[in-house]
């Protein structure tokens, strides 16, 4: 297979990438990620798809804890919260180190796709990692309470306040990645994943960039997404609290739909766990050839399993 093209959030997206990275030849995979839920913090850019993508693709990350750098420690901050200093974003000692190293080069006059693949390169990463967009775009997620900032949702209040819908500052404005409009219009594309991420505030940024999930559609590849709701619950992350709250059913056929009703013909194939293989038949019904398969990823086997089952159902459509 040549190329791949996955889109990605966090902690989901980034287990499905190890595993088509560990499949695929060196350099054979691109990840574009969600740069929605990046922000600004303690005079830092912060990005935490990338992160997450970063730290699991080089084998840094933290498997026990979900995200994060493996043998983390939290000396500076303790440090501020005795100084009386903001910590409800917690970052640790080692993971503050790729924060000052992107905020120096962007001060510097590098982009963020400058920047996201000198880090990659520096952690030994062979996939290539593109920010959906160099234009900032920042998620908004619209409450009970009111507005709030994303991370100020995510990690202040914990997902606590229901939502009633999101938005994106800046979308309509920000040109999508250069290299992925590249990659959408070469020929060495074989394959084009959604990765099971939350599909609200994690994919929807990227596909809903001017242009792109048109040229998803239109390109020759097949495009298939993996659902990130199993037996009505979201394995990592506030999806189907989100879904339940916004009156939708919680299910990987509403996953498939609201995909459906955001970017019509789109989709090739839709991957659900073995856990919902009942829905299969309906949702291939709907026009998009749905199967089955083990989605839950605990181990390096269950990743490279995914990701190759994955995989030839691109060859097969």
């Amino acid at each position: 297979m040549g190329s791949v093209l996955a889109l990605s959030g966090g902690v989901g997206g980034a287990k499905l990438c190890t595993g088509l990275a560990a499949e695929l030849a060196p350099g054979a995979l691109h990840v574009v990620v969600n740069t929605a839920d990046d922000f600004e913090h303690l005079g830092l850019y912060i990005s935490p798809d990338t992160d997450s993508l970063l730290y699991a693709l080089s084998g840094r990350n933290s498997e026990s804890r979900g995200w994060g750098l493996s043998g983390e420690t939290w000396q500076a901050m303790d440090a501020l919260a005795q100084l009386g200093g903001e910590t409800w974003f917690r970052l640790g000692d080692r993971d503050l180190a790729t924060h000052l190293f992107r905020t120096e080069a962007l001060t510097a006059g590098m982009s963020l796709s400058e920047v996201t693949s000198l880090l990659a390169r520096r952690l030994g990463i062979a996939s290539h990692l593109h920010p959906m967009s160099d234009d900032p775009v920042r998620t908004v997620v619209h409450s009970v309470e009111g507005d709030l900032p994303f991370q100020r949702y995510f990690v202040g209040r914990q997902c606590e306040p229901p939502v009633t819908g999101f938005s994106f500052e800046g979308l309509d404005a920000a040109v999508p990645n250069g290299a992925l409009l590249e990659l959408l219009e070469s020929d060495d594309l074989d394959c084009i994943l959604i990765c099971p991420s939350n599909p609200f505030v994690s994919i929807d940024p990227i596909l809903l960039l001017p242009g792109v999930w048109q040229r998803l559609r239109d390109c020759p590849a097949p495009v298939i997404a993996v659902s990130p709701i199993v037996a009505g619950v979201a394995i990592k992350g506030p999806a189907a609290k989100m879904m339940a709250e916004l009156g939708m059913p919680v299910s990987a056929a509403a996953v498939l739909a609201h995909y459906q009703s955001a970017c019509p013909d789109m989709l090739t194939g839709f991957v659900i766990d073995l856990s919902d293989a009942t829905l299969a038949p309906e949702m291939t019904a709907t026009g998009v050839k749905t199967v089955a398969t083990a989605t839950l990823m605990k181990t390096l086997d269950d990743k490279r399993a995914l990701a190759r089952f994955c995989l030839d159902l691109a060859r097969q459509s």
